[in-house]
């Protein structure tokens, strides 16, 4: 491992949530999910530079967010834990998605790190053995780790891999940051949901049981969605604060962004996470030798 780590930096890529229904708690209390996850390019960026000391640490700060605390951080001494002993690393990352919205970074960070930690420090886990590590992390972290739009049941960690169209999306950041532990914890929460079939819910049942919940806390994003309205069918993604609206081109996306009362973005959706493609350069740049 050396230096190409933080000179070429590995993506951890966005997602959406097309839609979220939450059918029932597990008796360990956990909410048991319906959802399909679609990926945008739009990402965080992480370095790994090896360390001589042993240690495992973090370059910079995040506002609220101790070392101990970062999913990276957590990740990389999860790794090391369980199938160490390993180098130390210094994690670098340079954030760019919103914190509190909705679109993974924490846990696409977390999927990143186990990625790119299980090939350089060549500990050959499977996906499948990563993303169970993962889901110790976080219930997002496994459709991270397998790079591939999906079908999300139970925690949201049962994964069966989606062909989707991939149209053009405009997101919108309104100024909140929503915790999703108090969102599940909220007394107004829809938990009964009736399952539905991958294909019915493709087809259109593809509400977001939160979404009445974050409306009810955050005028911010009732607002946001209020306007988007106008132009495409808005959805909540996740229960993050971002509303979002598909579009078949970019220029109509691009214009109505244009006209945005908060910040926005817009990004194509991807079925196949670009994490998984920097993998296979890694992979390639390894057997071929520098």
């Amino acid at each position: 491992m050396g230096s190409r780590g933080l000179s070429t930096p590995w993506p951890a890529p966005a997602k959406l949530n097309l839609g979220l229904r939450i059918v029932g708690r597990r008796s360990d209390g956990y909410h048991r999910l319906q959802t399909v996850f679609q990926f945008i390019e739009r990402c965080d960026f992480l370095g790994f530079v090896p360390r001589t000391d042993g240690r495992i640490c973090r370059q910079g700060t995040i506002p609220g967010v101790t070392e101990d605390e970062d999913l990276t951080v957590r990740a990389a001494r999860l790794l090391r834990e369980r199938h160490g002993p390993t180098p130390g690393v210094t994690i670098y990352l340079d954030k760019h998605l919103p914190m509190g919205g909705g679109l993974g970074g924490g846990s696409s960070d977390a999927a990143t790190t186990l990625v790119a930690l299980n090939h350089y420090w060549e500990l050959n886990l499977s996906t499948q053995e990563l993303a169970e590590l993962g889901l110790s992390l976080g219930a997002d972290v496994p459709v991270f780790v397998l790079g591939h739009a999906a079908w999300g049941e139970n925690l949201g960690d049962t994964l069966t891999p989606l062909v989707l169209q991939e149209p053009w999306f405009l997101i919108l950041i309104p100024d909140a940051v929503v915790s999703t532990r108090e969102v599940f914890q909220d007394s107004c929460l829809t938990r009964d949901s009736l399952p539905v079939t991958m294909r019915r819910f493709l087809r259109g049942h593809c509400s977001n049981d939160c979404e009445a919940v974050v409306f009810k806390r955050f005028p911010a994003v009732v607002a946001a969605a209020r306007w988007l309205s106008r132009y495409a069918r808005p959805h909540l993604t996740g229960t993050g604060c971002c509303v979002f609206a598909a579009f078949a081109r970019q220029q109509d996306a691009l214009a109505v962004a244009s006209r945005a009362p908060c910040k926005a973005m817009v990004a194509m959706g991807k079925n196949q996470s670009s994490l998984q493609e920097r993998l296979r350069q890694e992979k390639i740049s390894s057997a071929t030798g520098p």
